[in-house]
């Protein structure tokens, strides 16, 4: 689960990791209103106003309406709710949400950290996430903050400092110093990067976490180190643990058919294709998607049903499915283990009755337990639904349907 930039810094400043202060606002008034308090507390006289979206690229990103880019600085307090104004309310579009952009609800009026001092700012890079192919925690870092550290990875992988963290054992001191040896630093800032490392690795194990991103992490003039912009992605899968965490869920950032399908138990991820899928089984759901390619179709969505599949989470599936225009075919692909495919089949003809004319074709293909029994009951139906027994047959019915 993703969460705003501001809820991930107050993450980390519960763990005692250093950011960039700033209050969260909802309309330029309110972002007035909490320079104000900022730089009550701070003393800054420079504002940086940053729109709060679940994605990256937000400060040479543009917004539709105004043309005012994702962050933007005000130098006084007066230029303030000029410049929250022209991004509260737009549609942002960056590299990472596509042409069709995110509306901005809320921005983040933060302190200008940027301040001349004894030495120039220097921006790094720090991301913390999971090494599943060593079964590790690692810490990436580089020289090359505030950038897209993509091309940078691509064209000069040499700039990657990568440390790996036994997750039994946990982040050993020597570690932390190592990433800040080869980050350059020295003296004071050697001594804050390691203590922003340490602190920083403790709320990404504290929160179960799935990715920290911390780009940039800024080396101000007079040494301190401190996260500028924070991206936190929380593991779903142990949200149960993090009542608090799991509140920060942010429904409007997220694909509205994605959130119908989870509150219906079902899991789905929308796609760029021509064929709905329905699937029991994650397994069985990319290959079915794989046959959906060698078929010549290109598949809609991933949409797993699960073991327990019914008249009423079949239906469900279907109402999601048909609100992608671009679909021209329905596949529903069931092998009948935890649930017996007689049921799948009874279970599809009650939901294409009660949704009512389906208006693109329905290939239902059934294996394993009562197989043909289910066959034989989507075969007499009376509806637009044909059954298939094999993965070729199937495949030959998707290619007829969207030819």
């Amino acid at each position: 689960m993703n969460i705003h930039e501001y809820q991930a810094k107050e993450l980390l400043k519960s763990y005692g990791v250093r950011i960039q202060e700033g209050i969260v606002a909802d309309s330029p008034e309110g972002a007035l209103e909490a320079a104000k308090k900022l730089n009550a507390a701070t003393g800054t006289s420079w504002y940086v106003i940053k729109a709060q979206i679940h994605a990256g690229g937000r400060g040479k990103g543009l917004v539709n309406e105004t043309g005012s880019r994702g962050v933007v600085l005000a130098k006084s307090l007066e230029d303030v709710p000029v410049k929250a104004a022209g991004i509260l309310g737009g549609t942002l579009v960056t590299i990472q949400t596509g042409a069709e952009g995110k509306k901005v609800n809320k921005v983040l009026v933060a302190e200008d950290v940027y301040y001349p001092g004894a030495s120039e700012p220097k921006e790094y890079y720090l991301s913390i996430l999971l090494d599943r192919g060593k079964g590790s925690n690692v810490i990436m870092a580089s020289t090359e903050g505030g950038m897209d550290i993509e091309e940078v990875a691509e064209k000069h992988p040499e700039k990657i400092i990568k440390e790996w963290i036994d997750p039994k054992v946990g982040l050993q001191g020597f570690q932390a110093r190592k990433v800040a040896f080869k980050l350059g630093l020295e003296g004071n800032a050697f001594k804050e990067m390691v203590k922003f490392i340490t602190y920083l690795y403790n709320a990404y194990v504290g929160s179960d976490s799935a990715q920290f991103e911390i780009n940039p992490v800024l080396k101000t003039s007079d040494d301190k180190i401190l996260a500028v912009d924070a991206k936190v992605n929380l593991d779903d899968n142990a949200l149960y643990r993090h009542q608090d965490l799991a509140a920060l869920r942010d429904v409007a950032e997220e694909d509205p058919l994605e959130v119908e399908a989870g509150k219906s138990g079902l899991n789905y991820v929308k796609l760029d294709g021509n064929v709905g899928c329905m699937v029991n089984g994650a397994g069985l759901a990319m290959a079915t998607m794989d046959m959906i390619k060698l078929s010549g179709g290109e598949p809609a969505n991933f949409l797993d049903v699960g073991g327990g599949a019914n008249a009423v989470t079949v239906e469900a599936g279907f109402r999601i499915i048909l609100q992608d225009p671009n679909v021209k075919a329905i596949l529903i692909n069931v092998f009948g283990g935890i649930v017996r495919c007689d049921r799948i089949a009874n279970g599809v003809v009650e939901a294409y009755k009660s949704i009512g004319n389906i208006p693109v074709p329905i290939i239902v293909r059934l294996q394993g337990t009562n197989a043909e029994e289910g066959a034989r009951i989507i075969d007499e139906s009376g509806l637009k639904v044909s059954s298939a027994i094999t993965l070729k047959d199937a495949a030959e019915k998707v290619k007829a349907a969207i030819s």
